[in-house]
C-alpha cells in the first residue's frame, strides 16, 4: 500500500468520524463509508484542482458537500467542522433549506447512509468533496431529518 492510499484512508477515517460525532448529537444513524462512492468524489476534488474552481457536479445523484483550502495543514475533521459550524445560522423555527445552512444540513441529514470522501492536494492547496447516499436536504423534510442537538 502506497503513502498516498494510507494518507487517503486515514483522511476518509477522519472526514467519517466527524461526521458521526456530529450525527449523534443529533439523532442521526452512523453513515457507512462506500468505496465506490468516494472514487466518484475523488474524481470530482480533482476535477475542481485541475480547473482551480468550486462548484458542484452537475446531474449528481448525490448529495454533495465541498471544502476549500489553502496553507496549513488540514485534517478531515477541519472540513466537516466547517460545514457543521453552519449550525449557528441555522433557523429551527422554519426548518427549511437555507443556503448558509445547506452543508450543515447534509452533515445531519438523518436519512443519509453512506459517505463518500474524496479530497486532491497539490501544495499547500486541497478540495474535499463528499458524497451522501440518499442525498439530503429535500424540501418539506427538513424537520424530519434534521433535529436539534440533543441535551
Amino acid at each position: 500500500m502506497s503513502d498516498t492510499s494510507i494518507s487517503r484512508d486515514k483522511f476518509a477515517r477522519e472526514v467519517l468520524d466527524a461526521h458521526n460525532a456530529y450525527r449523534k448529537d443529533h439523532g442521526a444513524p452512523p453513515l457507512r463509508l462506500n468505496q465506490e462512492v468516494s472514487k466518484i468524489a475523488t474524481q470530482w476534488a480533482e476535477h475542481l484542482l485541475s480547473n482551480n474552481t468550486m462548484q458542484h457536479r452537475p446531474n449528481n445523484r448525490y448529495g454533495e458537500n465541498i471544502y476549500w483550502a489553502s496553507g496549513g495543514n488540514l485534517t478531515g475533521t477541519d472540513a466537516v467542522r466547517s460545514w457543521y459550524n453552519e449550525i449557528n445560522q441555522y433557523s429551527w423555527r422554519r426548518p427549511s433549506f437555507q443556503t448558509k445552512t445547506g452543508h450543515f444540513t447534509q452533515v445531519v441529514w438523518k436519512a443519509s447512509r453512506e459517505l463518500g470522501v474524496g479530497f486532491a492536494r497539490r501544495g499547500n492547496t486541497i478540495y474535499v468533496v463528499c458524497n451522501y447516499d440518499p442525498p439530503g436536504n429535500y424540501a418539506n423534510m427538513f424537520q424530519q431529518n434534521v433535529a436539534p442537538r440533543a441535551g
